[in-house]
């Protein structure tokens, strides 16, 4: 017959090691110990990140293209993208000289100078 009190002991390190595992432990208050770092740290919203490294990765295109063929050509290919159907409305919706794009034109033709 086993001793209760040993089973009741045994359930008690199984409960220790389990809070151990998930990085629990005996750590002082207030400091940042290994519970602190065990965690995993949720974003809201994980896909504004790469949302946001296209968009400046685009408009950082743009402004290349901008500043190399010039306004007057760069006006003409997204007018002609106009005038296509379907995916080229789209590519002109995009390829459309915004206020930052234009900007980093300038600054780019300068640069290039």
């Amino acid at each position: 017959m086993a001793d209760p009190n040993l089973a009741d002991f045994h359930g008690r390190l199984r409960r220790i090691d389990k809070i151990r595992r998930k990085g629990g432990g005996f750590e002082a208050e207030g400091t940042l110990g290994r519970s602190h770092f065990a965690q995993s740290s949720r974003r809201r919203f994980p896909i504004l990140g790469p949302i946001l490294v296209v968009a400046l990765a685009v408009t950082g295109l743009k402004a290349v293209i901008h500043a190399r063929i010039g306004s007057d050509l760069y006006a003409a290919r997204v007018t002609e993208l106009q005038a296509g159907a379907g995916i080229d409305k789209a590519g002109a919706f995009i390829m459309h000289p915004d206020p930052i794009t234009l900007y980093l034109s300038r600054k780019l033709r300068r640069a290039l100078r």
